[in-house]
């Protein structure tokens, strides 16, 4: 079954004083495209979560976000005693030499000043990151659920308009001969009109038309274009990410139907290659978005 690379994964982590909550987010990309946001407590980590998300999701735009909602303070602030008694020990003589030391509030002019207080970084502990990374695991399920989800709505299509293909390609045949007799006529018409007929090698004349009409022969893409759907089928059928095989098979595909356009030299076989181009671009759009 394919999968899409358009999903969406939540998992919430419930820790001592604080809630985490883990979202993926993820479109369709040529390579995997993965940002990261997350607390600078586990920006030490990064490198594993990047492999975690690597090694499920293969490809895809994707955006990962955990957000910490913490009760309380995590972060223990801390006066640093002594850069404020040294701030002091200078500002004292100075408001002494002015006169003004009794009327300084010497504390609100220090405190704003830089090194007076420190904050100190937790340090991440295992059993934290062990429920964070589990959390991690839990998204990395959903989002690959809803991929599996959003794949079958991409297969069902895929076929019916693969389907849709063929039936055009079994509508050929039908024009193909009244096509190389129009392409006879105009021709013979052609040489009667400029009244040469008389003065032309009748073998010659039959070799050239021979020559001309193989030339216009569309069997060759006919059944190139029947094995690339098949191709494309049962590629969608082994392949667990087919996405860009698809991709190219597609465009073989798109090629033998722009070779039978340009040989077609017949209003009902014109149509029918429009038809197939436009079920080919439609095919072409889902493609993208298969992983």
């Amino acid at each position: 079954m394919i999968q899409s690379m358009t999903g969406y994964g939540k998992a919430l982590c419930e820790l001592p004083g604080k809630k985490i909550t883990i979202e993926i987010k993820s479109l369709n990309s040529k390579q995997l495209d993965l940002s990261t946001r997350m607390p600078g407590l586990y920006r030490e980590k990064e490198l594993e979560v990047r492999n975690d998300v690597a090694a499920r999701l293969v490809r895809g735009k994707i955006d990962l976000i955990i957000h910490a909602d913490v009760q309380g303070c995590e972060r223990m602030a801390q006066i640093n005693r002594e850069a404020v008694m040294a701030y002091h020990a200078q500002l004292l003589p100075i408001a002494q030499e002015m006169g003004v030391e009794g009327r300084t509030d010497f504390l609100r002019i220090i405190m704003p000043l830089p090194e007076t207080v420190r904050t100190e970084q937790p340090e991440l502990a295992d059993d934290e990151w062990f429920a964070i990374r589990s959390a991690l695991g839990q998204a990395l399920d959903n989002i690959a659920d809803f991929r599996l989800q959003e794949g079958r709505a991409l297969d069902a299509d895929l076929r019916q308009r693969l389907a849709t293909l063929e039936t055009l390609l079994a509508e050929v045949p039908k024009y193909e001969q009244q096509r190389v007799e129009k392409v006879r006529s105009k021709l013979l018409a052609g040489l009667a009109e400029l009244a040469v007929k008389e003065s032309v090698n009748e073998n010659r004349l039959e070799q050239e038309m021979i020559f001309y009409i193989e030339k216009l022969d569309i069997n060759e893409e006919k059944v190139r274009l029947a094995q690339h759907m098949r191709y494309f089928a049962e590629t969608m059928e082994a392949d667990p990410q087919p996405g860009k095989k698809l991709g190219f098979i597609a465009q073989e595909m798109g090629r033998e139907i722009n070779t039978l356009g340009s040989k077609a030299n017949d209003a009902n076989l014109q149509k029918i290659v429009i038809q197939m181009k436009d079920e080919l671009e439609k095919i072409k759009e889902q493609v993208l978005n298969v992983l």
